[in-house]
């Protein structure tokens, strides 16, 4: 995996049951993290995997608050349309080789920008994992109603964005991997559900064989530290 330089080895615990017990013994609960030797740190945030590799990093974010809004849009503006084209036999299916179902993947790509608008609206004290991975609700039983609940949110982040006032992006804001400026909790929250939008135009290619309704191109991440791949297990 790569991302602003930072290359490593991934191992998939979920299928691996040598790299379970080395999370295990490391003491660790959850998983992204890389080790070096007994020691280990979530890879939530890029400066952390590099103090601990004793790498320079900077994670300062590329794009201004006003690009990184304008990648929010288009980035969810495409989920919309490639979740209406997903097959709707695989909505409680799993994904590839992950733990992980159709529906519960699509609803986190637009979780991720109503969780960033909780911390600016409504003042939520911290974010946290929980936060971020709640499961699809239950009234959401179709592809179309989570595209429509991803329409929503999109337009309230843009509503909110043209009312906005004076942000502080240099303010702290704790969050479950350490407290973070907004600027790059906004950088995170905008880079994360482009990551899995680029895995939807994928999948639908590759799984389905279906061309991706107005179909984003790598240039439209420029600027986001995306990794190399969209998928950690696909072949070179």
């Amino acid at each position: 995996m790569a991302a602003r330089g930072v290359e490593f080895e991934s191992v998939n615990v979920q299928d691996d049951p040598g790299g379970m017990e080395l999370l295990q013994s490391l003491g660790a609960k959850s998983v992204p993290v890389v080790s070096l030797g007994d020691k280990w740190v979530f890879t939530q945030t890029f400066d952390d995997v590099s103090k601990l590799l004793g790498l320079e990093f900077d994670d300062t974010p590329e794009l201004s608050p006003d690009e990184l809004a304008a990648k929010v849009d288009m980035i969810q503006a495409a989920a919309e349309r490639f979740i209406r084209q997903l097959p709707a036999d695989q909505f409680t299916k799993n994904v590839r080789n992950r733990k992980r179902m159709f529906k519960d993947l699509c609803y986190h790509i637009h979780r991720l920008t109503e969780a960033f608008l909780d911390i600016v609206i409504e003042s939520d004290e911290r974010l946290t994992r929980e936060h971020l991975n709640m499961p699809c609700p239950d009234e959401l039983k179709t592809f179309d109603d989570i595209a429509d609940y991803g329409a929503g949110v999109r337009k309230r982040f843009n509503e909110w964005w043209k009312t906005k006032g004076d942000v502080d992006f240099s303010q702290i804001t704790p969050v479950y991997y350490g407290d973070k400026e907004l600027h790059y909790v906004f950088e995170r929250l905008t880079w994360h559900p482009g990551q899995h939008v680029r895995q939807l135009m994928m999948l639908l290619r590759e799984d389905f064989g279906i061309e991706p309704n107005q179909p984003l191109a790598e240039s439209d991440f420029d600027g986001l530290p995306v990794p190399e791949k969209a998928w950690d297990d696909e072949n070179d």
